[in-house]
């Protein structure tokens, strides 16, 4: 049984878990399954939005689907989640990466 079957597997057995189907969208998009990785992203988001991981990946995922917007308004929503928990290092990276998305370089 590979890794996508045993999650497969896991999300079968519990549906609603929010690390199971947060590996799956990131087996998926390892595997080059873009649309399934994005379904499960952004079920996630919708369902389980104090999974703050997601955010981040969303995005990047948005961004490289040319869907810059998207992705400003994913890590927005991120960025507020992230405060709300208090996770300094999830916040620190989705303020960088919304940064990035809106064209805001260190450089600049």
């Amino acid at each position: 049984m590979d890794r996508l079957d045993q999650l497969l597997q896991f999300h079968e057995d519990d549906p609603d878990d929010a690390f199971t189907r947060f590996a799956l969208a990131q087996e998926y998009l390892n595997r080059g399954e873009t649309e399934k990785a994005l379904a499960f992203f952004e079920e996630l988001v919708d369902t389980d939005p104090e999974y703050v991981g997601t955010y981040y990946h969303l995005g990047k995922l948005y961004e490289r689907l040319d869907r810059t917007d998207d992705a400003i308004e994913t890590y927005e929503q991120g960025v507020e989640v992230a405060r709300e928990q208090r996770a300094q290092k999830d916040l620190s990276e989705l303020q960088d990466a919304l940064l990035a998305a809106k064209g805001v370089g260190f450089d600049d």
